[in-house]
């Protein structure tokens, strides 16, 4: 198995992947695969009970039908392995912060967790933006007297014809 901290499952992306990909006649053998991903035949059985591996390599098989062993899918199975590369040179001490930050920014662009810009979202909703410059000291500030006015009229006074 690979070596990323946090296991949310005790399989990997890379593993319904490679599963997949030998059910589809286009990978290497369960032996190989076993190898690869350091597991042997009873974890393989207590991943086939999974309802969570099974729905991922369904998944794969389905893509992998459907358009062929594509560029982007294979990217997107590098991806997943480069997360764990990712993380750990995040936690490591002797990386420097530099690379650190870069690693998680694009990290979090790659999830799709960056703040959509505000100026784009205004304009395509037809929300209203109004900015206020008071000036750079008080002097500057002009007070304008808004109380109300009543303005009386009689129902007589309006023609409506």
């Amino acid at each position: 198995m690979d070596s990323l901290p946090l296991h949310l499952t005790k399989w990997t992306d890379r593993l319904a992947f490679d599963v997949a990909l030998c059910l589809e006649g286009s990978g290497d053998t369960l032996d190989e695969i076993k190898v690869r991903h350091k597991i042997d035949a009873n974890a393989l059985l207590a991943f086939n009970k999974d309802s969570v591996f099974l729905k991922r390599v369904e998944t794969y098989r389905d893509e992998v039908r459907e358009k062929g062993l594509s560029f982007r899918l294979k990217a997107r199975a590098q991806a997943e392995e480069l997360l764990t590369t990712s993380y750990m040179l995040i936690h490591d001490p002797a990386v420097s912060p530099a690379v650190k930050a870069d690693l998680i920014k694009s990290t979090v662009k790659w999830a799709g967790l960056e703040p959509k810009g505000t100026e784009d979202q205004t304009a395509n909703t037809g929300g209203v933006k109004i900015m206020i410059n008071l000036g750079s000291s008080p002097a500057d500030m002009k007070i304008i007297d808004a109380s109300p006015r009543v303005i009386e009229s009689h129902g007589d006074d309006f023609d409506f014809d």
